[in-house]
């Protein structure tokens, strides 16, 4: 059989179809060994109210600023100095950099690398080699012979780029940039624990001044008491064992003073080591204790907390990066298209070096590769990268169920501490009245002296437990506050200057008529044609859909892509 060769044009002409025909065989073997994604199981719908109310307002207490809320210079100021001199919020504020700077490092990474350089140097072969044998025969384009030895002289350039075919560099830029913002929503929930905590503390530190406050009165009671018994006992109408106890209770209080001011030491110095100041005393005013009301309590919707928590937010981010990081782990099955190119000149004598076109060198190479063998590291990656996906969406859900308890078991011990406290003003003011009747009647002795002491120690326990609970009251509401997402810090405190790209994230497959609302902004989003199946997120109070073989757990948010405009808070392009 006689094989007649084709003409050049023939093969010029099909080799464009030949490559095409390749490259589709090579995608084709490749996506056939990438395994299939787990799906989440269902989750729990959230629920449409706190405590089942039947109406239900939009205003929450999340809403509220700081000082709005407190309705306290001194404790403000306190809270204001924290944020400026806490320590754990400036090593946060660092991670955020970190973070940034991670932003910064992966954008450059899919844009080409650009070198340049220049070299020289001295070079002598051997006669008895190929080499310097070889050389030994050449002329110069003037006719001459190459010195010996030979210098070299070169100032070149060059070029290298992995083409992003696959949006692997991008989404791992993308997923760097959901990480800062989550580190953001992280430092900022941090916020949020700071302002209870200063706020806390300052409230005990009022309820220990109450506290010091009760001995004293009681001292006074039990010292006039003391000096009846001592009356008594001199008149011939009483024995030496009332003056005994009076005199013991006396002392057992004045002891319980001194641990009392070293309790209020310690608290002092916590407020200032949150303040990030050394041990000073704390400026307060607790006169008005039981009187002190702060800014009613609006809840809101449950469905608010995903957009008012920073660590929802957070968790909602990470999130989102995740399924970014399955697509990178994806990639990593296709082909990668690299190229490399240089320019420059190259001459043995320096006066030749930028003679053109003859010292100019130049090169272009591409190359296109992917794993065909030995893919069980790679398979290894994308199912620890599902893995972990899964995992940020049950904490997602946990985070969402957490807020979400914490808010109801705060409001209720809001309502029932405040219940209580009302009982208990009442039950105080029985008690004053038995105290003062049980002295009248031991200094006319018509009593023993048992009745008075037990009466005093009566009111004495119940005045401490009504500043307790006043205290736990205090204390649920500045909590409740805080699970809603109060407390976060004015923008003077939350400016970093660290503001990175936004995000150009890859877009979901949802449905192409379906319009979604987005749980952090509240805006109505129109996703774009799906480039492949997706998972998504269960976004509260809708359950979780069945999963499918997507690459995708994330929640519908802006950073997902879709017809949306940007958040008010979207950070704007680093300054480069």
């Amino acid at each position: 059989m006689v094989l007649f060769p084709r003409s050049s044009k023939t093969l010029l002409k099909n080799r464009p179809i030949a490559t095409a025909i390749a490259c589709g065989v090579l995608l084709v073997l490749e996506s056939c060994g990438i395994p299939k994604l787990r799906g989440p199981e269902p989750a729990r719908e959230l629920p449409v109210n706190f405590k089942g109310e039947t109406e239900v307002s939009m205003e929450t207490s999340a809403q509220l600023g700081i000082e709005e809320f407190f309705n306290d210079q001194k404790l403000t100021f306190l809270i204001y100095h924290g944020l400026s001199g806490n320590q754990e919020l400036k090593i946060l504020g660092e991670q955020i950099q970190i973070a940034n700077n991670e932003v910064l490092r992966r954008r450059g990474s899919y844009l080409p690398f650009v070198g340049f350089g220049a070299r020289s140097g001295l070079e002598k072969p051997s006669l008895y080699t190929p080499l310097g044998a070889v050389d030994d025969q050449l002329f110069t384009p003037r006719g001459n012979n190459f010195p010996t030895p030979l210098p070299n002289f070169m100032i070149a350039a060059d070029v290298s780029w992995q083409v992003d075919i696959w949006r692997q560099l991008r989404n791992s830029r993308d997923a760097a940039v959901l990480r800062y913002l989550a580190t953001t929503d992280g430092r900022n929930y941090v916020v949020t624990r700071l302002v209870a905590e200063i706020a806390e503390n300052y409230y005990t530190l009022m309820a220990l001044d109450k506290r010091l406050e009760n001995l004293d009165r009681t001292i006074v009671l039990q010292e006039r008491s003391l000096e009846i018994a001592k009356a008594n006992k001199e008149g011939a109408r009483g024995t030496e064992l009332p003056v005994q106890r009076f005199q013991a209770e006396v002392r057992k209080n004045q002891s319980e003073k001194l641990i009392i001011n070293q309790e209020i030491l310690e608290v002092e110095n916590r407020i200032n080591f949150l303040a990030g100041r050394f041990p000073q005393p704390v400026s307060r005013v607790s006169d008005q204790f039981f009187e002190l009301q702060l800014h009613a309590l609006s809840l809101g919707l449950p469905s608010q907390l995903l957009q008012n928590r920073p660590d929802i937010r957070q968790a909602e981010h990470e999130l989102a990066a995740a399924g970014l990081d399955v697509k990178v782990a994806r990639a990593e099955f296709y082909p990668k298209l690299n190229i490399y190119a240089g320019v420059g000149y190259e001459a043995f004598n320096a006066k030749y070096i930028f003679m053109t076109p003859d010292s100019l060198i130049y090169n272009v190479v591409g190359d296109l590769t992917a794993p065909v063998l030995n893919k069980a590291a790679i398979k290894a990656e994308f199912k620890n990268a599902n893995a972990e996906q899964l995992q940020r969406l049950y904490e997602y859900q946990r985070t969402i169920l957490e807020a979400f308890t914490e808010v109801f078991n705060r409001v209720s011990k809001v309502e029932n501490y405040s219940k209580s406290i009302e009982i208990k003003k009442q039950q105080l003011q029985a008690l004053e009245d038995s105290v003062d009747a049980a002295t009248k009647l031991f200094n006319a002795t018509r009593i023993e002296y048992l009745d008075v002491l037990y009466a005093q120690r009566d009111l004495m326990d119940a005045r401490m437990v009504l500043i307790e609970t006043k205290k736990e009251q205090l204390g649920a509401i500045v909590n409740t506050y805080q699970a809603l997402g109060g407390g976060l810090a004015p923008p003077e405190f939350l400016d970093w200057n660290l503001v990175p790209p936004e995000p150009v994230l890859p877009t979901p497959g949802y449905p192409t008529d379906a319009v979604m609302i987005c749980p952090t902004t509240d805006m109505m989003i129109t996703p774009p044609h799906a480039v492949e199946q997706a998972v998504p997120t269960p976004a509260p109070p809708a359950a979780v859909p069945p999963a499918t073989d997507g690459p995708a757990l994330v929640p519908p948010s802006p950073a997902n892509g879709g017809d949306v405009k940007p958040a008010t808070d979207t950070p704007a392009p680093v300054q480069q």
